[in-house]
C-alpha cells in the first residue's frame, strides 16, 4: 500500500529507488526534478509502443515509411519515472497548478508531453492517492491532454493459507502444468541476500548481475529504458532501500536473480536477471513467482505487486490487474485531434486480458523470461 509518510502520492517503492533513477537515469535519458518536486525525464519515444498490432501494420505499410518513420520517435517529456509503478504526485499540490507547471519548460520545448501511469482507482493505493490521481486526470483533460489506456499492473492479494491453497484456486489444467514446472525447485539453490550486503561489494558480482539483466532486456519485446550499470551498482550496494535479492543457482551456477522490496505490507517485484537457456530449462519464471508468494505469506504481507510486463502469463499464474492511464499532449493541435480519433487503438493490455481465456493463449514456453 502507498506509504502515508512519503512525500509523493502513489509511491509503492522505497524513495531511495527514485533517487537512484534521478542520479543514474536510463541510457539516453535526461532525468529532471520539476519545481514542485515532481520527477520527470526527457527521452526519445516510439509513439507506436503501446499501439495494437493492426495499427502498427497499417502505419508500417504506408509509402516511404522507412524514410519518415523516425518522425514517430520524437523527443518527449515524461512526467514520472520508469522505476515507479505510478506517476508520483507531490502531496499537498493543487492538480491544476501541477498541470500548468508540467506544460512549461522543458516540456514546452518537446513535441510531446506524457504524464505516464496515472492510477485508475488502484486497490494498492490509499483514498488520498486515488483522489489526487482523479484530480490530475481531470486537470489534464481540461488542459488539452488526451487520456489513453495504460498498462496492466499485476498483483496478488495474500489471502491464502499456503501456496498449495493458492494453486487450488486455479483450473485443474493450470494446477497440473504449474506443479510439473515447480519440480525444478528440487534442483535449485535459492538464497536471499539484502541489498547493501558485503556480497555486492565485489565489482565482479555486480557485473554478472548486470549482464543477466541485459540478457532479459535483450529478449524483451519493448526496448525503452535500459537501466545503466551505475544504477544497479548504486542500488545493489544501498542497504537503506531495504531491497531483497532472491538468487537462483543450478549446480553452483548463477542462473537468475530477482530484486524485490518490502514496502509497508507489500512485496514489490522490480527487477530480474536470467541466464538463458538455463532459466527456461529450470522454469525459473514459475519457480520465482511461487517463491515470492511464499516469501510474502511467511512475512504476513498483504499483497505481492508483480509489475507491468507479460500480462498473459501473469494472468495464467493467477494475478489480478489494475490499470493506469497516460495523459498525452502533443504540442501540435493537429496531432492532438488525430490522437483523439485513434485513442482506442492504444489499449493493448486490456484487450489482451479481456479478449479471451489466458489459459488458451499460454503454453509451456509462454514465459519468455
Amino acid at each position: 500500500m502507498a506509504t502515508a509518510g512519503a512525500s509523493y502520492h502513489n509511491l509503492l517503492e522505497p524513495p531511495a529507488l527514485v533517487g537512484h533513477f534521478l542520479a543514474h537515469p536510463p541510457l539516453d535519458f535526461r532525468a529532471l526534478t520539476l519545481p514542485s518536486g515532481t520527477p520527470a525525464f526527457v527521452a526519445r519515444f516510439d509513439l507506436l509502443t503501446t499501439a495494437d498490432d493492426d495499427l502498427r501494420r497499417r502505419v508500417s505499410a504506408l509509402p516511404l515509411y522507412r524514410w519518415w518513420s523516425r518522425l514517430l520517435r520524437p523527443r518527449t517529456c515524461f512526467v514520472g519515472t520508469t522505476v515507479s509503478e505510478y506517476a508520483l504526485l507531490p502531496r499537498g499540490a493543487d492538480a491544476d497548478a501541477l498541470v500548468r507547471e508540467w506544460r512549461t519548460a522543458p516540456a514546452a520545448r518537446q513535441p510531446f508531453l506524457i504524464v505516464k501511469d496515472l492510477p485508475q482507482e488502484s486497490p494498492l493505493l490509499d483514498q488520498a492517492s486515488n483522489a489526487a490521481a482523479r484530480a490530475v486526470a481531470r486537470a489534464c483533460e481540461q488542459a488539452g491532454f488526451v487520456l489513453l489506456e495504460g498498462q496492466a499492473l499485476a498483483w496478488v492479494p495474500i489471502d491464502f493459507e499456503s501456496t498449495e491453497d493458492y494453486l487450488t484456486r486455479l483450473s485443474s489444467s493450470r494446477r497440473k502444468d504449474i506443479r510439473r514446472k515447480l519440480r525444478a525447485r528440487a534442483e535449485l539453490e535459492i538464497s536471499e541476500i539484502p541489498t547493501g550486503d558485503a556480497y555486492f561489494a565485489d565489482a565482479a558480482v555486480r557485473e554478472e548481475f548486470y549482464a543477466r539483466y541485459l540478457d532479459v532486456y535483450a529478449q524483451s519485446e519493448i526496448h525503452f529504458d535500459q537501466l545503466s550499470r551505475e544504477f544497479f551498482d548504486a542500488l545493489l550496494q544501498d542497504a537503506s532501500c531495504g531491497g531483497i535479492v532472491f538468487v537462483y543457482r543450478h549446480r553452483g551456477e548463477l542462473i537468475g536473480w530477482n530484486l524485490c522490496f518490502v514496502v509497508g505490507d507489500a512485496l514489490v517485484d522490480k527487477y530480474v536477471g536470467f541466464r538463458y537457456p538455463q532459466a527456461r530449462e529450470q522454469n525459473l519464471y514459475f519457480v520465482s513467482w511461487m517463491h515470492n508468494l511464499d516469501y510474502a505469506l511467511r512475512r504476513d504481507l498483504c499483497c505481492y505487486v508483480a509489475g507491468w510486463t507479460d500480462p498473459a502469463i501473469k494472468s495464467y499464474l493467477g494475478a489480478r490487474f489494475t490499470f493506469t492511464r497516460h495523459a498525452v499532449r502533443p504540442r501540435s493541435r493537429v496531432l492532438r485531434a488525430v490522437l483523439q480519433r485513434i485513442a482506442g487503438r492504444f489499449e493493448s493490455d486490456r484487450a489482451r486480458l479481456d479478449g479471451g481465456d489466458a489459459e488458451a493463449k499460454t503454453d509451456a514456453g509462454a514465459a519468455r523470461p
